[in-house]
């Protein structure tokens, strides 16, 4: 689904991703681990366009989306922190982004899942932090896109709207969707991940199914797992 060729970017002196490659395969969930500035935020806004890379090469389907923008309609993307109009009702913006995008849109079926009735009609600014992240969903879901990125999908939710996204995620995946998401917290990625690709100073230092560096580390704990392993290289957050 996604193929990334010797992937490098600089801000100023500061190599961020440095002659990064890796596989990202269909139809699977795939975890991006790694401690804070390894690079993980740069490569996915460099997926999306939001960052241009300095080198390398960057293919969804096998077509390079290097300067390209086309390729981002059929992107379902959940940002960490989804910055609203604060002044816009829940309901507008809704409207505003099936217009921007044009596409048609199931927002009903996730407005009736993560209970948003009773906010359509409420601004933005008066929500609280969960249902804002709830907003933040529907607006990455609602378009049945074939590849989701979910930047720290859960922040905020309470524990009925993390099974509720669980649930949604696992459907996806059984639909066909390929998923991507970044997380710092291990249980979700034991719970749903199947590949993971952790990364290190801006290069990858593991990419395959989970159940293999458990093996390859012995260690099936996966938060005690990657601690070992920035113990080891000495990484510090």
């Amino acid at each position: 689904m996604i193929k990334i060729d010797h992937l490098s970017k600089s801000f100023g002196k500061n190599e961020v991703l440095k002659d990064l490659s890796l596989t990202i395969k269909k139809g699977r969930i795939t975890a991006i681990l790694g401690p804070n500035g390894s690079g993980k935020t740069t490569l996915i806004k460099s997926v999306l366009g939001l960052v241009v890379a300095d080198t390398g090469e960057i293919t969804i389907s096998g077509e390079s989306v290097l300067k390209q923008s086309e390729y981002r309609k059929y992107i379902g993307y959940l940002p960490q922190i989804a910055r609203f109009p604060e002044n816009l009702k829940v309901e507008e913006l809704i409207k505003m982004v099936k217009n921007l995008r044009n596409l048609p849109g199931n927002e009903q079926e996730l407005i009736e899942l993560f209970g948003l009735e009773p906010f359509l009609n409420k601004q933005l600014g008066t929500l609280s932090g969960g249902t804002r992240q709830k907003v933040n969903i529907v607006l990455g879901f609602m378009f049945d896109s074939p590849l989701l990125i979910l930047d720290e999908p859960t922040v905020g939710l309470d524990p009925i709207a993390l099974i509720k996204l669980k649930e949604l995620i696992a459907k996806k995946k059984n639909e066909g969707n390929t998923i991507l998401f970044t997380t710092h917290i291990m249980t979700l990625v034991e719970e749903i991940a199947e590949d993971i690709v952790f990364i290190l100073e801006g290069k990858p230092f593991f990419s395959g199914k989970l159940e293999d560096i458990q093996a390859q580390r012995k260690e099936q704990n996966l938060e005690k797992l990657i601690a070992g392993i920035m113990e080891e290289t000495e990484v510090v957050v």
